[in-house]
């Protein structure tokens, strides 16, 4: 990762800055998606676990080619007045790495039940015995709230940080910018 690139969200009276990161990530995720931009990497600088919070700044990682390669799409349409696009620098020497992934929790004891009554010919009762609903993990940590493409159904997208490493770890990342093994610079 040899270049950064930062959007500012502005503050907004009609707006939280959660809810403008929502749409400004939905809009990277569109572009990350339809531009095959495998070597662009996400991360929030602003990333708060304690306070559950991504805070109001998104950095895109990648090579300098890649991301003025994204940067051309126009894929901040209606995003202008909500943000400041910070020209494409290089990340500092000496920057340190972590990774930046998904975590899904198992939330739904429902789901769970129906898929063990099917995997193990259980009863509705005995599946409810094994899974009760006090079961359901419930995740602290930061998310962004994006809405399916295909389903149009709303979900969390919820976001943890790996330890930070010294050295980068190379990889290729999924259409959310996201990887479970490359790191993005952490400054």
């Amino acid at each position: 990762m040899s270049h950064f690139l930062d959007i500012a969200l502005l503050p907004d009276p009609e707006f939280p800055a959660h809810q403008l990161m929502a749409a400004l990530y939905a809009k990277l995720h569109r572009a990350l998606a339809q531009g095959g931009h495998r070597a662009v990497g996400v991360c929030f600088p602003g990333y708060d676990e304690r306070a559950r919070t991504l805070g109001d700044r998104l950095r895109l990682v990648g090579p300098e080619g890649e991301l003025a390669r994204l940067m051309a799409q126009d894929w901040l349409r209606g995003m202008r007045d909500h943000g400041e696009v910070f020209g494409i620098a290089a990340v500092p020497a000496g920057a340190r790495h972590r990774t930046l992934r998904r975590v899904q929790a198992k939330s739904s004891p429902e789901r769970l039940r129906r898929r063990l009554m099917r995997r193990l010919e259980l009863s509705a009762e005995e599946a409810l015995a094994r899974i009760p609903d006090s079961l359901a993990e419930r995740l602290a940590l930061p998310f962004v709230a994006l809405a399916s493409q295909s389903t149009g159904q709303q979900f969390r997208l919820f976001l943890r940080q790996g330890p930070l490493l010294p050295k980068p770890q190379a990889g290729e990342f999924n259409a959310y910018g996201l990887s479970s093994t490359a790191t993005v610079p952490h400054f």
